[in-house]
């Protein structure tokens, strides 16, 4: 298995509803719900009877922007606070992902957008 992590900027309503417990909230925000559509297409998320598994998570991204940047959300050479979400999803590491990984790159809204993709692993799993 391999992992993409996405870190995905959130607008204030819907992070508010997410901090109050209504994960379904990250569906109503128009970046999030973007990227989520490309984290659910497979093979990304498949897990034998399980579909479309995504994990959410949430934080706060720091950071100063230098010459030459074009944030998305404060300016240039000033430290700024970004409410955040991380989107995971997990799949086979022998799946070739390049085509969703460039749809992700493509849909995020960052100047650099910060996704990862984790090193192969065993997952366990029972069955």
């Amino acid at each position: 298995m391999r992992d993409i992590r996405v870190y995905c900027p959130v607008a204030p309503a819907p992070l508010s509803a997410l901090m109050a417990g209504d994960p379904g909230a990250v569906e109503r925000d128009e970046t999030a719900a973007a990227l989520l559509t490309i984290l659910r297409t497979p093979p990304l998320g498949d897990f034998g009877r399980y579909r479309e598994v995504v994990e959410l998570a949430l934080g706060y991204e720091g950071f100063r922007p230098g010459e030459g940047a074009v944030p998305a959300l404060g300016a240039v050479g000033e430290a700024s606070w970004s409410p955040t979400v991380i989107l995971t999803a997990m799949y086979d590491a022998a799946a070739d992902v390049d085509a969703l990984a460039e749809q992700l790159l493509a849909a995020h809204p960052w100047d650099v957008p910060v996704i990862a993709v984790g090193e192969p692993y065993r997952l366990l799993v029972r069955g």
